[in-house]
């Protein structure tokens, strides 16, 4: 079949290549203006551009999928389907309608859960087990179309936001070739309307929602470090300064001393330290606390916390966030 392909980051990626690699026409990919990007803001293309352009395929990049000029362009190719994967804007209904068999779209989550901009993030941040992969068809809602297939994955403990979208790109271009099989062979697809009723947010990730609270129980503060990286980072700050956490590890309370868990010390406050791993945070919740293994102090790269405590960047009594 003649495809289109939408997609933009490193996630669509393994979408676009899969696509080459199969029976399918690839006709044109559409991907979002090259930007600038980085300390020294040097203009680079997405990531799909340039795969796209290492395949000799026509690329293009509107800055905006309403103007009638896309719009015509994107008829022109007469495509069969299109496919979309982390293109990152919201098409409107006069480009939807054009494939002959409408926009499918891979989206990270187990759909109706986590709809919007980022559902690998807030599905480890809400401290989920399982997420996966779902192939719809899209309408002009956001990401309320009809279901057409599933892929379940596990959510390891270890797993931060970029190591699960490694895994969940590599699953969805698997099953998006899969769906086109099946649509080329059989002329047509079996759809599910989601659940509506059922349906949460993932919403796009603000700076500010990185901000730790030692106060919530420890479990909660793990699940935003691995969702948080790696962007924004959770953060926290230390001193008047801002601290980025990077990397944590649960700490059973019998390592630590009865006065670690006094009524007196707040959340935040550091307990202990851990020689050559890193320092223990207490947190909310009866006898919770943290072992921060990784930070990045301002202006600097990502260092052990065992560096930074070395360092004379805190000590047992400083109070994280306050």
């Amino acid at each position: 079949m003649k495809t289109v392909f939408f997609g933009t980051p490193d996630f669509a990626v393994p979408t676009l290549r899969a696509l080459l690699e199969s029976r399918h026409e690839v006709a044109a990919v559409v991907t979002q203006p090259d930007k600038p990007a980085g300390r020294g803001r040097k203009v680079l293309a997405p990531p799909v551009k340039t795969l796209a352009l290492e395949h000799g395929l026509p690329v293009l990049q509107p800055g905006s999928v309403r103007k009638e000029e896309f719009i015509s362009e994107f008829a022109r190719l007469e495509p069969d389907v299109a496919v979309v994967a982390a293109y990152g804007k919201i098409l409107p209904q006069a480009a939807l309608s054009i494939p002959k068999h409408g926009c499918l779209n891979v989206h990270a989550s187990l759909l109706p859960a986590y709809r919007g901009a980022a559902p690998i993030q807030w599905a480890i941040v809400e401290g989920e087990h399982r997420t996966g992969i779902t192939i719809m068809k899209m309408d002009e809602g956001m990401d309320s179309g009809p279901m057409i297939a599933a892929s379940e994955v596990d959510i390891l403990e270890d797993d931060d936001a970029r190591s699960l979208s490694d895994l969940l790109a590599l699953e969805g271009a698997q099953l998006m070739v899969r769906v086109l099989d099946e649509l080329e062979d059989r002329g047509s697809l079996e759809m599910k309307e989601q659940d509506h009723a059922a349906a949460t947010r993932a919403p796009l990730i603000k700076r500010e929602m990185a901000r730790i609270d030692w106060s919530q129980p420890a479990w909660k503060t793990h699940c935003a470090v691995r969702g948080f990286q790696p962007w924004p980072k959770a953060f926290t700050t230390i001193k008047g300064r801002e601290l980025k956490i990077t990397g944590v590890e649960a700490c059973d309370p019998s390592w630590l001393s009865a006065t670690a868990f006094h009524e007196r010390v707040p959340p935040g406050m550091v307990v202990d330290i851990f020689k050559g791993r890193g320092f223990v945070v207490r947190c909310g919740g009866e006898k919770e606390a943290l072992l921060v293994t990784k930070v990045q102090p301002p202006g600097k790269a990502e260092m052990g916390a065992i560096d930074f405590v070395n360092g004379g960047g805190l000590t047992v009594g400083d109070v994280l966030g306050a």
